[in-house]
């Protein structure tokens, strides 16, 4: 199952930020002028004299906050920046220092809003006398910790009348970590409808990946999938998406039962289905936790196996 937390590094006198997930999959963009000469580019030339070609270039999952220092005369000014339509919780901490300290002290914790910026900490010398350097390390987790969930029905997030669980809660495969602990996986043939399960914003969609497979380390991170933000600060997740399979848009209201999605085989997976949770972020730890649903046939039971 795809996990949620994000790393940045900062070193002090460095000209760019260094993430350890880059800007997400991309397209390049290629057609051929009047002239006969092949372009390549990032974005669809406008009225192109040909066909264009979409070369899709496989990367890393979004980054999900970016780590900004600032230079104010003597001191340096950290901030995070939120990239998702929802909040984030931050911790900042010095993974190296030298002659420096932090207000406030380093580790410390910040709740970001939704796109936008917040001042983590300001960064000076401990001793005015002589120089100073450090190196910052910041993680990042959806949520907000001070959400209190409400214990409300979920509808099923299939558009298919006949269901089957393949993992329920604290399924032996991949539902046994906390964040996955109380999620479902439904079987679910590739292309198959996906639902919200709620009201809520989307906050988070993964669209480009197009692999999977049984080794975790190469696809435990990977999945394509939404996230939604529901009014009381839970999240739904819907993961496994096909390649290209989210169909909406980060920021963009929904309704329960409304299509957002087609299911697929995409991450750490044994085969076609959809991977379900709700999630609350308990202060810079991501938890699944418990819910109720409904389907045509009325009230969902969700057991153990």
């Amino acid at each position: 199952m795809t996990r949620a937390r994000r790393h940045a590094v900062w070193f002090l006198g460095a000209v760019t930020l260094l993430t350890a997930f880059g800007a997400g999959a991309a397209k390049i963009y290629r057609w051929t002028d009047r002239n006969g000469i092949t372009h390549y580019g990032d974005h669809v030339p406008d009225a192109p004299p040909s066909q264009v070609k979409t070369i899709p270039v496989e990367g890393e999952p979004g980054a999900i906050a970016r780590l900004r220092i600032e230079n104010d005369g003597d001191r340096f000014l950290a901030f995070a920046d939120n990239r998702l339509s929802g909040p984030v919780e931050v911790q900042l901490d010095f993974s190296r220092s030298d002659n420096v300290i932090g207000n406030p002290v380093l580790p410390a914790r910040a709740t970001v809003a939704a796109r936008s910026s917040a001042l983590v900490a300001v960064l000076s010398s401990a001793d005015p006398d002589r120089g100073f350097d450090f190196e910052l390390q910041m993680d990042s987790l959806p949520g907000d910790p001070s959400a209190r969930p409400r214990d409300v029905e979920y509808l099923l997030p299939l558009q298919q009348a006949q269901f089957r669980i393949d993992q329920g809660y604290g399924g032996h495969f991949s539902h046994r970590d906390e964040q996955n602990r109380y999620a479902v996986d439904f079987a679910a043939d590739i292309g198959t409808p996906v639902l919200a399960a709620r009201d809520g914003v989307v906050m988070q969609v993964e669209s480009d990946f197009d692999k999977a497979g049984l080794n975790l380390e190469r696809y435990g991170g990977r999945a394509n999938f939404v996230r939604i933000l529901h009014e009381d600060g839970a999240m739904s997740l819907y993961a496994h998406l096909k390649s290209e399979g989210a169909l909406v848009r980060v920021g963009q209201r929904v309704r329960a039962g409304q299509q957002i999605g087609l299911s697929g085989n995409t991450g750490f997976t044994t085969g076609p289905h959809l991977h379900f949770a709700v999630q609350v972020n308990r202060g810079m730890k991501l938890e699944s936790i418990p819910f109720r649903m409904t389907g045509p046939q009325g009230p969902l039971r969700i057991a153990g196996n």
